[in-house]
């Protein structure tokens, strides 16, 4: 596998470091009056608060300084914290690559995103981020993308795949999942940069626990670099009664250090000596006499603030590593800020009278206030190199649809659908253009998610081989940098956060891969957050939820998904289906794959179930219809699997997935035992019908000219007689279908699951539910009459 290191950068020159601190201040400047702006001078009736976060966009102001400045790559790519959105929008203002007229339009409509955005930000965004701890680790399975992609398509990516997050988002239980997983381990390129300023959204954090987040990721195999002691303090510490000074900082409660920022001098120095001997006392003032005048900013004088160990930290992260880094840089909140350090200054914002007073401060009183950096300054020249080095931070899209047959050579013979996914994976695996770009994850469920047949064609993917273990006839667990599955350990976040980048690999590395996950559909819930980040961002990917809904009846309630229809159908960028028949399986996948790569695709999430159903009335209706006009209707949503008899008393039983037995079951048993005649609509895709019938409704909205088009979910129920009721029942919530009645303009009954289901056989579960042949059709006598 080729590896590659970014170009070595030579130390920062005094003028550099003149530059940087230029920039420094400007950069805190305009993230100060982008929030102040947004929240005091923008005239607006709406009585909402803007919003904005000054104190906690100050303590990011010299790291990001540092990165975008002086060491950041084109190559490279970078998660910013999402309270520090203002400085990203400030230095990309200095660097040319966003116009001056967006400064003062933050979290206004099409302006400056609250918090960084891929898609809705008006300048490029590597990662969005915003709900804490999964923008600071996607980039870690970001890194992992980029290893798959080097070591099977020999493209580099080249660059470091960067976080910057606060210190209180490592108390996200998904950032610990991340970093122990052992699929990231050993990923050099992976540098995290902890601004570590103590203070979360309501408090200063208690305790001094910076050691024990270092251990944790040491323990994980990680290089930790510490940037504790800006070059005042250490100099401070290296004279006579030095180390009381050092002593009494390092012993300090984080809650009575901070109480330190903006104190008088005096004071400052009275709460240095309190517990110390009369002779300790007199050497800590020697050792603070050189500071008399400036004791207040030496106490603030920490690593996270001090560009030249800042560019010194990030220079030893530019050669690959065997694993990632993790870099502590201790700062601020507040810096340079009239409310440093106080507890409750995350969301504070400073007072025109403050404002001015910073304005000052930092030099922008001279003329325009909202003005770039001269370029002939040391600061303006760093900046147009910076931009000369990163080019105007576009990247092409890379996305581009693949190829992939309407339907398999050999059709699957499966009586489950969750069978089925796996034969349907093993026959990709044989076809040239497509097999080589579907790569699988699984979050330690490959087996049992029906993966076996699979891993045992492609293999494993690992950064390095392992051993084999397996017997030939059952799974062969080959580990290698040339396999085409990643195995998780099991945290269902960490497979959707793994998703969401290889979901966007296109964009990251320039190679579209078609990803395809697998969970038990239940835990989707537990990876929602993640899944619904990797949407947001836009990746594309397929997620096979499966077994699922009571039919998973043995084993018990806890493993019984109920709302996950629900999921499916709300959630904006990703298709919900759910096949009953293996074929369906077979082109709702392929399908799937196909609009991965398409400009206006999306992802697809297939729910599966391990019941077996007979293929036989499918086969029958496929030899009638034939396989392109059947499957246009599957890929749109639905079909009329069952058409009855003419008859006086008629209703239609619209079900989904794995009851379609049953309702197949119902019909004939209401033509012999109540002479209803039974309609059977299979809905493959109750979401695609929704949106699609939605979308039509509405089309007469956006243009009054245009008469609606037929969805498919109406040319479906025109078949129907008029007024024909309608049954509904999926194993699920019952409201996920029951849009019907209303498209229909007729009445409904729904049925489903929305309680907590049982252990028990299926029968006598299906009947506790009501969703058994006997519940459909009662359900359906009283819809009649």
């Amino acid at each position: 596998m080729a590896t590659t290191t970014l170009p070595s950068r030579p130390a920062p020159t005094e003028e550099d470091i003149t530059g940087l601190e230029e920039i420094e201040r400007r950069v805190l400047w305009l993230a100060v009056r982008i929030v102040d702006h947004a929240n005091r001078e923008r005239p607006s009736a709406d009585p909402l608060k803007v919003g904005g976060h000054q104190a906690s966009s100050a303590s990011m102001v010299s790291l990001m300084t540092a990165l975008y400045a002086w060491d950041l790559e084109r190559e490279d790519r970078v998660s910013v914290k999402p309270h520090a959105s203002p400085v990203l929008h400030a230095l990309e203002y200095l660097l040319g690559r966003l116009d001056r007229r967006y400064l003062p339009t933050l979290r206004d409509f099409g302006g400056l995103q609250a918090y960084p955005s891929r898609t809705k930000d008006p300048f490029p965004v590597d990662y969005s981020t915003g709900s804490v701890g999964l923008g600071a680790a996607a980039p870690l399975f970001g890194a992992l993308t980029a290893r798959y992609v080097e070591a099977h398509f020999d493209r580099p990516a080249g660059g470091r795949f960067i976080s910057l997050l606060g210190d209180a988002e490592l108390d996200e239980g998904n950032v610990w999942e991340a970093i122990l997983d052992p699929a990231t381990r050993g990923l050099g390129e992976a540098v995290w940069i902890v601004d570590l300023n103590r203070q979360s959204l309501d408090r200063v954090v208690p305790g001094i626990r910076a050691a024990g987040l270092e251990g944790g990721f040491e323990s994980a195999g990680w290089r930790v670099i510490e940037l504790k002691y800006g070059r005042r303090l250490r100099a401070a510490y290296a004279r006579d009664g030095g180390e009381l000074l050092r002593r009494r900082i390092d012993e300090m409660p984080n809650q009575e250090y901070q109480a330190l920022f903006g104190a008088a001098e005096d004071e400052i120095v009275e709460r240095l000596e309190g517990p110390l001997s009369p002779d300790e006392r007199a050497r800590l003032r020697g050792a603070l006499e050189p500071e008399r005048g400036r004791i207040g900013s030496l106490i603030g004088d920490l690593g996270g603030h001090d560009l030249r160990d800042l560019t010194d930290a990030l220079a030893a992260t530019r050669e690959r590593a065997d694993r990632p880094t993790v870099i502590f840089a201790y700062t601020v909140k507040g810096y340079r800020l009239p409310i440093a350090g106080q507890p409750l200054n995350h969301s504070a914002h400073l007072t025109g009278e403050q404002i001015d007073e910073v304005r000052r401060a930092l030099g922008a009183d001279g003329g325009d206030e909202w003005a770039a950096l001269d370029p002939g300054s040391s600061g303006g020249r760093l900046c147009a190199a910076a931009r000369e080095r990163l080019g105007d931070g576009r990247r092409a899209s890379g996305r581009s649809p693949v190829a992939v047959a309407a339907s398999s050579p050999s059709p699957p013979r499966a009586r489950s659908t969750q069978e089925a996914f796996g034969r349907v994976l093993v026959e990709l695996a044989r076809e040239q253009g497509v097999g080589e770009r579907v790569v699988t994850a699984a979050p330690d469920v490959s087996v049992s998610t029906n993966l076996g047949g699979w891993i045992n064609r492609v293999g494993v993917f690992g950064v390095d081989a392992e051993p084999a273990f397996g017997a030939p006839e059952a799974l062969r667990w080959e580990v290698g940098p040339e396999g085409r599955h990643i195995e998780l350990g099991i945290s269902e976040m960490n497979l959707f956060l793994l998703l969401g980048q290889l979901g966007m690999s296109a964009e990251l590395t320039g190679e579209q891969l078609l990803p395809v996950g697998t969970v038990y559909d239940p835990f989707v819930c537990r990876g929602l957050d993640a899944l619904i980040y990797g949407l947001y961002c836009g990746a594309r990917f397929v997620i096979a939820g499966t077994p699922s809904g009571i039919s998973l009846s043995r084993e018990g309630g806890a493993h019984q998904s109920i709302v996950t229809p629900s999921l499916g159908m709300e959630l904006p960028g990703i298709t919900y289906a759910e096949p009953a028949y293996a074929a369906e399986v077979d082109w709702l996948l392929r399908d799937g794959l196909r609009r991965l790569g398409e400009e206006d695709g999306e992802s697809l999430y297939l729910r599966l179930s391990t019941k077996p159903a007979d293929q036989a009335p499918f086969e029958e209706l496929l030899d009638r219809r034939g396989a392109e006009h059947l499957r246009a209707d599957v890929v749109a949503g639905g079909y009329v699997l069952r058409d009855p008899a003419p008859g006086a008393d008629q209703v239609a039983l619209a079900v989904c997935g794995a009851l379609v037995d049953e309702a197949l079951a119902a019909a004939v048993q209401l033509g012999e035992e109540e002479g209803i005649e039974a309609w059977v609509l299979n809905l493959t895709s109750p979401d695609r019908l929704y949106r699609e019938w939605r979308a039509s409704r509405l089309a007469p909205i956006a243009d009054a000219r245009r008469p609606a088009a037929p969805s498919h979910l109406e040319r479906l129920l025109s078949q129907l007689p008029a007024g024909t009721p309608i049954v509904s029942v999926i194993d699920g919530a019952s409201h996920s279908l029951a849009f019907l009645g209303g498209a229909a303009g007729t009445r409904q009954v729904t049925l489903g699951v929305d309680a907590f289901g049982q252990s028990g056989g299926l029968g006598e579960v299906y009947d506790a539910y009501d969703v058994s042949a006997d519940a459909i059709a009662s359900a359906a006598v009283a819809a009649v009459s």
